[in-house]
């Protein structure tokens, strides 16, 4: 295949596949779980927005450190510490009895599953630059057909006992571990030699040293609001359709299958496609209107069915994020690869950390209703709008 080691990446994608597919297999059952040890509604809803808070903080605080140490020893064994970490902490919740324990596993779960920036610089690592919006949709691609196994199966699984997901995902993590530990090659040929200084494994001034480059100061503040929005969207799916349309794991991990679903189309078979016969900025702008009208139209309708499916037009506002990651690859070194989407990936993981905070107290203050998404579609305003007034790096030329 033109522009990628074929062995290499289907190596690493694997390896991702095994990964989310361990995640998704907790998501429609963590509430449910949470529930069991929580005495109230009101409390259920302030520990599971605690939880989702501790784990978002963490991945923010570990992308800059686990992308820059994957610059300096190289992508494989940082994956496989992320991965072996991960399945330890997916043990906890089965035997935890109170809820501070399910918050210590998600504390440390958080640090190591932001190992995903070192698979996102193992494709860069293999991948020609102008292909690398392909490639970043790749990933994008095997999470969505994750997420159409993993919630699913969770969501069945949950009905007879919340905490057998986490049993199965760990088995599954440990199976990514031993897998990528005899056959995942490695990928960095020119490691960064330069010593890590403290400093500069601080989050926050590796996003300051980035938006230095101000060409690329539209981009970031694009990837904050829409990531935003799409992280207050899957913190709020399972309590929003249990407060609102009454549904249980199973409905939920259903409406998470078809999520993945969309999603797998849309950055597997949909962005390649758009990405060599539109220029960035015109995806950027198509992914972002589309996934306006879907969320609006989550707000307003009363139906569960119709909320689902709108929920399957919002993925197809995935074709913005790969479009993003490889605008700012492409302006960096190869050597820089981990630090550069390592903070890309700290942003994600702020908006992930602080959608909690926002989302959480909207449901409280307004249960049954749809007012918090309606709310969220502001946020995609405002990134719609900042895309139309600036041009993207690169972004008057399709891929």
């Amino acid at each position: 295949m033109t522009g990628f080691r074929r062995p290499a990446v289907g190596f690493v994608l694997a390896c991702v596949f095994l990964d989310a597919l361990g995640i998704g297999l907790i998501i429609p059952v963590l509430p449910r779980l949470i529930g069991t040890l929580a005495e109230t509604r009101e409390l259920q809803t302030v520990w599971y927005g605690a939880i989702m808070l501790s784990y978002g903080l963490m991945q923010f605080a570990a992308a800059p450190v686990i992308g820059a140490l994957s610059d300096r020893i190289g992508r494989r064994p940082v994956l496989l510490a992320g991965i072996g970490g991960l399945a330890l902490m997916m043990v906890v919740p089965v035997f935890a009895t109170s809820l501070w324990a399910i918050l210590a596993s998600r504390l440390v779960g958080g640090a190591v599953s932001s190992n995903i920036v070192v698979a996102q610089a193992y494709i860069a690592d293999v991948t020609r630059a102008g292909d690398r919006t392909a490639a970043f949709g790749r990933i994008g691609a095997v999470f969505g057909i994750a997420f159409v196994l993993g919630p699913a199966l969770g969501g069945v699984l949950g009905e007879a006992d919340p905490r057998l997901p986490f049993m199965v995902a760990s088995a599954l993590c440990l199976v990514n571990f031993l897998y990528g530990l005899f056959v995942l090659p490695e990928s960095l040929t020119a490691p960064d030699t330069r010593p890590i200084s403290p400093a500069a494994l601080n989050p926050f001034r590796t996003l300051r040293s980035l938006s230095a480059e101000r060409h690329l100061l539209p981009a970031l503040a694009i990837i904050v609001l829409f990531t935003l929005t799409q992280s207050l969207v899957q913190c709020t799916w399972a309590l929003y359709t249990e407060f609102r349309y009454g549904w249980s794991p199973k409905s939920i991990g259903l409406s998470i299958f078809a999520l993945g679903a969309a999603i797998t189309l849309t950055q597997g078979l949909v962005l390649p496609r758009v990405s060599r016969k539109f220029t960035p900025d015109t995806v950027v702008r198509g992914g972002l209107a589309v996934g306006l009208l879907a969320i609006v139209g989550i707000g307003l309708t009363g139906s569960g069915t119709v909320a689902g499916l709108l929920l399957c037009g919002f993925a197809l506002m995935g074709v913005v994020g790969p479009t993003l990651q490889s605008v700012v690859s492409r302006t960096g070194s190869p050597s820089e690869q981990g630090a550069r989407l390592g903070a890309v990936s700290a942003l994600n993981s702020f908006t992930g950390a602080v959608s909690p905070m926002i989302g959480t107290p909207l449901l409280l203050a307004a249960p049954g209703e749809g007012l918090p998404y309606l709310l969220f579609s502001l946020l995609l305003v405002a990134a719609l709008g900042a895309a139309i007034r600036h041009r993207l790096p690169g972004g008057h030329s399709a891929h």
